[in-house]
């Protein structure tokens, strides 16, 4: 069956109470989460949370110290895990063989005939603006250039899911653009795409879903809706003057102050009245409304 049509493409990957000990240290504590399938799942924290020990768990190169990983319900296989498209944080690529060759081979180890693996690759390599570079060796490209290089090797082949460990790092925005292009068409396959990054700006615009890792334990998962109902709700006051009295009024706290705008958050709902209340008799009230906050925000929350 050629990989590239198979009818089979899809399916949800599950994490049920994944734990990696080494020796005494804990690197991840029972994680357990869904990556449903056509949807961009975003998994963040920071250095040291464990999302690349979970990633390599969840790809087979690093056995779990209890737990298991699920593929359409059933316990995956190596089989299955030889369909999946794996960007791995170590880079895999040969710095001296030329960068068309090694794709082609790469994707004829995925099943696809030497035709087919490079009309994939000259396909891929046009989008991503490497058209020109195909028989430049890849030690010769910037690092950019490389992991361009490195998210083809990893899309070859029509992968049934997709994990990838900070595959937008290094990239230029018009290259950022045109990869998420690329994987919301796999995703419109019904294909799951967990990936991880610390642009959180970037995952709040792309992703469907978050998956927040902190210690080696999920923090919190949801959509990005889910995961701003469950943040503090806070209100952004603009004045036509200073909004420096904000700070006597009882029941709120100032979290961002600049001149005529600040950033509350009600510690008493009913002071909100008496709040706009006395902003009214001190002059303009130019705006008073929730503000969602950012993911930036929800992760700080989240991980304090």
């Amino acid at each position: 069956m050629n990989p590239l049509h198979d009818n089979q493409t899809g399916g949800d990957l599950e994490l049920r109470q994944l734990t990696r000990r080494f020796g005494d240290l804990v690197a991840v504590d029972d994680v357990s989460f869904t990556v449903p399938g056509g949807l961009l799942t975003g998994f963040v924290g920071g250095n040291g949370a464990g999302k690349t020990t979970t990633m390599r768990m969840l790809m087979g190169v690093l056995a779990p110290t209890s737990g298991e990983v699920l593929w359409r319900g059933r316990p995956v296989t190596q089989l299955d895990r030889r369909r999946f498209g794996y960007m791995p944080e170590e880079r895999g690529l040969y710095p001296k063989q030329p960068v068309l060759d090694q794709l082609v081979y790469l994707g004829r180890l995925r099943g696809l005939s030497g035709s087919a693996a490079r009309a994939t690759v000259l396909s891929h390599l046009e989008r991503l603006g490497l058209a020109e570079r195909t028989k430049e060796h890849v030690e010769k490209l910037s690092l950019g250039n490389q992991q361009r290089v490195q998210i083809v090797a990893a899309l070859m082949g029509g992968p049934q899911a997709l994990v990838l460990d900070e595959p937008f790092s290094g990239l230029d925005p018009a290259a950022v653009d045109s990869m998420a292009d690329l994987l919301r068409e796999h995703t419109a396959r019904g294909v799951p795409v967990l990936f991880s990054s610390h642009q959180l700006d970037l995952v709040e615009r792309l992703c469907e879903r978050l998956v927040v890792l902190g210690r080696g334990k999920v923090l919190a998962t949801g959509t990005p809706d889910d995961l701003r109902s469950q943040s503090v709700l806070r209100h952004r006051l603009v004045l036509g003057g200073d909004a420096g009295w904000v700070r006597d009024v009882r029941g709120v706290q100032v979290i961002d102050l600049d001149g005529p705008s600040a950033l509350l958050e009600l510690i008493d709902p009913a002071a909100a009245h008496g709040l706009l209340a006395e902003a009214l008799t001190r002059g303009d009230v130019h705006q008073f409304s929730p503000e969602r906050p950012t993911l930036a925000q929800i992760y700080r929350e989240v991980t304090q």
